[in-house]
């Protein structure tokens, strides 16, 4: 009998730790659109309070927001994007770009994200050497050795 599989070493399963949770992801989406204070973030996800609370800090914890008192009296926080955090901006927008596809129905997609432009945001995968858009059966995988 073959022994069974290790678990792969992957990015992904490790960013899913992270946010892989649905509460998680919209709080992220929130902090992008401008909403940065607990009720605002409870309001807008519908997430229950404990729950909103643990994801926040959660999300505090991995580097993804950072509090910021705006208040001392009561003593309350703003959550605001990091470095790390703004870099799942192309996450939630291919997340928006699927779910307007696949699941917006007839009434249409319920929010439209534009340029400055005016045009429409299109999040792609582009070749970082060519700028190509790139198909998934284009790509060659190959293991990351560090020393």
């Amino acid at each position: 009998m073959a022994a069974p599989a290790e678990p792969r070493v992957c990015s992904v399963a490790r960013t899913l730790e992270v946010v892989g949770e649905k509460w998680a992801l919209l709080v992220v989406r929130e902090a992008f659109l401008g909403n940065h204070r607990f009720d605002e973030m409870h309001r807008r996800t519908g997430a229950p309070r404990d729950t909103l609370t643990a994801r926040l800090r959660t999300l505090v914890d991995a580097g993804i927001l950072q509090r910021q008192r705006y208040s001392d009296h009561p003593q309350r926080f703003e959550y605001h994007l990091t470095t790390a955090g703004r870099d799942l901006y192309p996450v939630i927008l291919t997340l928006l770009q699927w779910g307007d596809e696949h699941l917006a129905g007839v009434e249409g997609p319920p929010l439209v994200l534009e340029h400055t432009c005016g045009h429409r945001l299109v999040p792609e995968v582009t070749c970082q050497a060519c700028g190509e858009v790139v198909d998934p059966g284009e790509t060659t995988r190959r293991s990351s050795t560090r020393s």
